[in-house]
């Protein structure tokens, strides 16, 4: 049970941050892509590919980016309400991609998944979700 105390007071405080304007770093173990067909209907969840990719939440700036092969960067234009029940932690954010196309990024903490954390990016065609963990630099210990 001392375990999961632990683990929330992390979580807590890493969340308490996100009120402060700093960047936080995201490296991902894993992602999954649901697209819409030809007909417009969603289809199913590739399979979970392992991905080690960066990810940075840069409040100052007000944006996102994913240090995919291709450099994804998307600018935040407003920072939704925390959102919590039973199963989820939701933090969202209205974004927009370079074509200035609007769309939601989420960071879902999973409560009764051992506090997993996702990050989906919610574009009209497509979703994409990485699991991610906070990434901990060792230069700035």
């Amino acid at each position: 049970m001392k375990f999961k105390q632990i683990v929330f007071t992390v979580f807590f405080l890493f969340i308490i941050q996100l009120g402060k304007a700093q960047t936080y770093k995201f490296i991902t173990t894993g992602f999954s892509v649901l697209e819409k067909n030809e007909k417009g209907s969603w289809g199913k969840w590739s399979d979970l590919e392992k991905a080690s990719i960066m990810i940075s939440l840069d409040t100052d700036k007000n944006r996102i980016i994913v240090y995919s092969q291709e450099i994804q960067l998307y600018n935040i234009l407003s920072y939704g309400e925390k959102e919590e029940n039973d199963n989820d932690l939701i933090y969202s954010f209205e974004c927009e991609d370079s074509d200035k196309i609007p769309f939601t990024i989420s960071i879902i903490t999973r409560k009764k998944q051992s506090n997993r954390k996702q990050l989906y990016i919610n574009q009209k065609n497509v979703i994409v979700v990485y699991n991610i963990e906070n990434f901990i630099d060792k230069n700035q210990k």
